[in-house]
């Protein structure tokens, strides 16, 4: 079995949001005697100053920057391949459609096995995101393993044609200690309950359902306030469709924050409207808070949340049986409070970073001994 393994994980950031905390969560929860994890990012003029790599460097872990003359340099792939080889990288992880593209090929050129971890597939994608989407699939195929996150995406990835003996599920895990950590704010009990969501804002999230449905509760319930967590290429056509609605001085769009724990354990009632998901991270570090959850029933989000057991499920676009469910939660305090335990209970129990950090140790090790045996 070969010792300290040498992984690089690679990713094109748009932010700061699922994929980079799940990355986050693996590299932090890795036996360093057995792995070490190092990072590399596409250095692009758009996503300058990361917020990863700064997080990633305070676990006292390396980080890696390729630069990018644009959003597609096909140079990058030589740089990395580079910086595999010179430094001795034993495999390369790679997460999303660029990254899995470019880390693929540049895996190739230093004669190492590529991971691609599918986080989610967007159904709502511009002529070149499309192109970017085909491209992804070809990658994928070609990998040497592909890993969804969920029992979704493992049937997504088998219509894009990846051999079953490519795949492996190794579900997905949220760094949960960070939400213990965080205390729980205290609130005066007369403040205006408080609705919350934490995400992309991006069309798969359909936040404009999460308006519509935050619109009818406050004309119900005017005491009622809606706090929007991230940022995304549609919060400013978000802000404007905000300020068309009745309850727009109840609403806030607060952007990426630091604090954004601190703000999750301030909510009532944490609330999605996605269209499409993998496991949402923000779901799951919403259950372990013990914030009580109300969503549309689609695949990812069913794996967290039972309906009347760890939360409340709506149909995707019933609007209104999601309102209610909203009702259900934020006035009866009884149910809201035992459905956010059980959810808690539930997500620690078969969520957990550290057995998805030791799937992936035996995973690791798998491939860099039959490396090894090839060369």
């Amino acid at each position: 079995m070969k010792p300290n393994i040498k992984v690089m994980q690679f990713i094109c950031p748009t932010g700061f949001y699922g994929a980079e905390r799940w990355i986050l969560a693996l590299a932090k929860h890795l036996d360093r005697a057995q792995v070490r994890c190092d990072l590399a990012v596409s250095s692009e003029p758009t996503n300058q100053d990361l917020e990863l790599t700064r997080q990633y460097k305070l676990l006292d872990l390396e980080t890696h920057e390729i630069p990018m003359r644009g959003k597609f340099d096909l140079s990058a792939i030589s740089k990395l391949a580079n910086l595999l080889r010179d430094e001795g990288f034993d495999l390369i992880h790679t997460h999303g459609y660029k990254s899995d593209i470019l880390g693929l090929l540049a895996a190739r050129k230093a004669g190492i096995p590529c991971v691609i971890t599918p986080h989610g597939f967007s159904t709502h994608m511009d002529l070149k995101l499309r192109f970017f989407s085909w491209l992804g699939g070809k990658a994928l195929r070609r990998a040497t393993k592909v890993v969804p996150l969920s029992r979704q995406l493992m049937k997504d990835c088998e219509l894009l044609g990846v051999p079953a003996h490519k795949m492996l599920y190794i579900q997905n895990g949220v760094d949960l200690s960070e939400v213990e950590a965080q205390e729980k704010p205290q609130r005066d009990p007369t403040a205006p309950k408080r609705i919350g969501f934490v995400g992309q804002l991006i069309s798969r999230k359909n936040v404009r359902d999460l308006l519509h449905v935050f619109d009818e509760l406050h004309a119900r319930h005017p005491e009622t306030e809606l706090i929007i967590l991230g940022d995304g290429d549609q919060r400013s056509d978000l802000e404007a469709h905000a300020l068309t609605l009745a309850s727009k001085d109840s609403i806030e769009f607060l952007g990426f924050r630091n604090d954004r724990l601190e703000l999750l354990k301030s909510f009532d009632l944490f609330a999605m409207t996605s269209t499409l998901e993998g496991i949402p991270r923000c779901l799951m570090e919403a259950t372990a808070a013990e914030i009580p959850v109300a969503a549309y029933d689609i695949p990812g989000i069913d794996q967290l949340v039972t309906h009347e057991e760890t939360g409340l499920l709506a149909p995707l676009g019933d609007r209104q049986q999601l309102l209610q469910h909203w009702e259900s939660i934020l006035f009866d305090s009884d149910k809201a409070n035992g459905l956010a335990a059980a959810a808690k209970q539930f997500v620690y129990e078969n969520y957990s970073a550290q057995r998805m950090a030791r799937e992936y140790t035996s995973l690791f090790k798998e491939l860099a001994d039959h490396s090894v045996d090839r060369k």
